[in-house]
């Protein structure tokens, strides 16, 4: 009889802990979409600016180890404020490293206004490598600083331009975990040019 409880009790234990695992997955899942809503999306169509002046350069230790820097046609980019207007997000993207790995940087900046220069913006930072089902993420306002940060606006012909050359400058104190929290990654210094419109209609 106590030995029927004993297995009865185990089997429930091994039943608890898959549901605890699926609860994760799904929650792990859930999360993954999250960061990923409102990313701008970006594509190896062409280069960021016309004038050829974009660039993105990082150096990312920890799980991945990586020298970033991308520049010309190799790599594409979109910028424009958040949802909420409370600052801009840049995003970059182009293949990185001996495997010519496809990677993409967002940064989330706060307190950016158009036409505006700014120092020591608190930067959430999302990093994607896409196609290997790999996000490593912030999530906070407070791991990563852009300390210097200048807008050039771009010349059309005809009417006013809300378009920029966004320049900056940052780093990151702490590190971007995986979806899991099993990996990490930490940014110790970037600098990136871009464009940005902050013509949203």
């Amino acid at each position: 009889m106590w030995d029927r409880y004993r297995r009865l009790g185990l089997l429930g234990g091994i039943a608890a802990i898959l549901g605890a695992l699926a609860i994760w997955s799904t929650a792990a899942q859930a999360q993954q979409h999250s960061l990923l809503a409102g990313l701008p999306s970006a594509s190896l169509g062409g280069p960021c600016l016309q004038s050829g002046r974009a660039y993105l350069r990082a150096h990312i230790r920890g799980a991945v180890r990586l020298d970033v820097d991308l520049q010309g046609p190799g790599l594409a980019c979109q910028g424009g404020p958040r949802f909420d207007g409370s600052g801009i997000r840049m995003g970059f993207e182009g293949r990185v490293g001996p495997g010519a790995r496809r990677m993409r940087m967002v940064f989330g900046i706060d307190g950016v206004k158009e036409g505006r220069p700014g120092r020591e913006l608190p930067t959430n930072l999302t990093v994607i490598f896409e196609g290997e089902k790999l996000l490593f993420a912030t999530q906070g306002d407070g791991n990563c600083t852009v300390d210097r940060l200048k807008q050039e606006r771009i010349a059309t012909h005809g009417h006013a331009s809300h378009a920029y050359r966004i320049v900056a400058h940052g780093f990151c104190i702490a590190p971007a975990n995986d979806v899991g929290g099993r990996r990490r990654i930490l940014v110790t210094t970037f600098d990136f040019a871009g464009r940005a419109n902050f013509d949203t209609r």
